[in-house]
């Protein structure tokens, strides 16, 4: 029997380019990074994979519980761990989720991925199958999470403390142990993330495009944003690329909250990953376009007072057009309104209703051409309409994929800056990210 051909796709056209400067960089550094080998081999003799002192062993499944914290007395904070150590060579793959402890998307798209349904013989990760090894942790920062706080017991945040020291304070203890035995044996990371309280993401990915083994998983995630950035210093992602980990940050949805749309790309985002890097069998699915930022803006209220958000996050808006009013019930019947200075894709929203002069109530990033593609992909409600959403179907990734870029740079810090919980923390954060550009 012949075997089937691959569909062919047409190309989508190349709208507006990422700044020279920029791509050249990212094309520097793709070079230099496409002549240093892989940490392993699929050659390569085959044993059992050990983790926080037990072992896996080929072509099979363990939970396991890992201490955050090496104690004789006091609490350990034991986080639970799955382990599909495959029956064939292949790359270390570590998904996360919860570094922050109320950001809920990645411990349910974590929990859905450890089940029965996709783990298993004849699964989507049959361990039989699987080349390599997979570690899925769905709570990394139990503590927060137990509080339903999105920081550790001593009020800092651990994706800032990476990669940690076991001689300082709590958190920087959890950050070193767990970047010692969890995060730096990795070859890939996927980590997990919402939005901070108070606002809400469309599900994106954030990626240092520099990177070339991010560049690829980035891609091959199959979802439509992908925002270009180191990531602010302290967090795994950037720990990560120093070290010449791939690792990429998928962010969907708010804090507090469960978003089933972007638990359901999350999961089929990281499905896409581990068939880009053949560690379990099939193609990844592809988007119809990608638009690959480097440049956004962040809107802002000029007005104190109530907000009321009146475009949600994944809209495409036009010059002009009403996103949000504030108002004060001091004094009624008065109505300020916050319109957007460019035509783009509203990517967050704040959900938070208290708002003060200069409080951002929205993440943009504007588009200036590739118009026809990007609203050919728009529902009635002027919605972008997401790959891996229930009901979009698969396309296989048969060929190249034409890119969208947003042109520009950063306006107002970092789009990893944090504005929603600690307004201290989040200013101090905004300007060292600033000071980094």
């Amino acid at each position: 029997m012949p075997r089937a051909k691959r569909r062919r796709h047409q190309p989508l056209k190349v709208a507006n380019q990422i700044p020279q400067i920029r791509r050249k960089e990212i094309e520097k550094a793709l070079e230099k990074g496409s002549k240093t080998p892989e940490k392993w081999s699929r050659s390569s003799s085959w044993k059992s994979h050990r983790i926080g002192g037990k072992l896996v062993k080929p072509g099979t499944v363990r939970h396991i519980e890992y201490d955050l914290m090496d104690v004789e007395i006091g609490e350990s904070w034991p986080i639970p761990i799955t382990i599909i150590h495959g029956a064939r060579p292949g790359p270390v793959v570590t998904i996360s989720g919860a570094i922050h402890g109320n950001e809920l998307v990645g411990p349910l798209a974590l929990t859905y991925l450890r089940a029965p349904s996709i783990i298993g013989e004849d699964k989507a990760i049959d361990p039989a199958l699987v080349a390599g090894t997979i570690r899925i942790v769905p709570i990394v920062n139990m503590p927060g999470y137990r509080r339903r706080s999105r920081y550790m017991t001593d009020g800092r945040d651990l994706n800032r403390f990476f990669p940690g020291n076991e001689d300082s304070n709590t958190t920087s203890r959890v950050a070193h142990r767990l970047w010692q035995e969890i995060f730096s044996p990795s070859d890939h990371i996927i980590d997990l993330h919402s939005a901070a309280l108070g606002r809400t993401n469309m599900p994106q990915i954030r990626v240092n495009l520099a990177n070339r083994l991010s560049n690829r998983s980035a891609r091959a995630f199959g979802t439509e944003v992908i925002l270009d950035s180191e990531g602010p210093r302290g967090s795994l992602r950037r720990t990560a690329d120093d070290a010449g980990i791939s690792c990429i940050t998928y962010e969907g949805g708010g804090a507090d909250e469960s978003d089933p749309e972007s638990i359901q790309i999350a999961m089929y985002g990281i499905l896409n990953v581990l068939r880009s890097l053949k560690v379990i069998p099939g193609y990844p699915s592809r988007p119809r376009f990608r638009l690959l930022a480097s440049g956004s803006v962040w809107l802002r209220s000029d007005y104190g007072g109530l907000l009321d958000v009146l475009t949600p996050a994944g809209s495409f808006i036009e010059e002009g057009e009403l996103v949000a009013t504030v108002t004060d019930p001091e004094y009624p019947g008065k109505s300020m309104e916050i319109r957007t200075p460019t035509q783009g894709l509203l990517i967050c929203t704040a959900t938070h209703p208290f708002v003060t002069t200069g409080t951002p109530i929205g993440h943009l990033l504007p588009i200036i051409k590739g118009l026809k593609t990007v609203r050919r992909r728009l529902d009635e409600e002027g919605l972008l309409v997401l790959s891996g959403a229930d009901g979009d179907p698969p396309w296989r990734e048969d060929d190249d994929i034409e890119d969208i870029s947003v042109e520009g740079v950063w306006e107002g810090g970092s789009p990893d800056a944090e504005w929603g919980e600690n307004p201290e923390s989040a200013a101090e954060e905004e300007a060292e990210e600033a000071d980094q550009i």
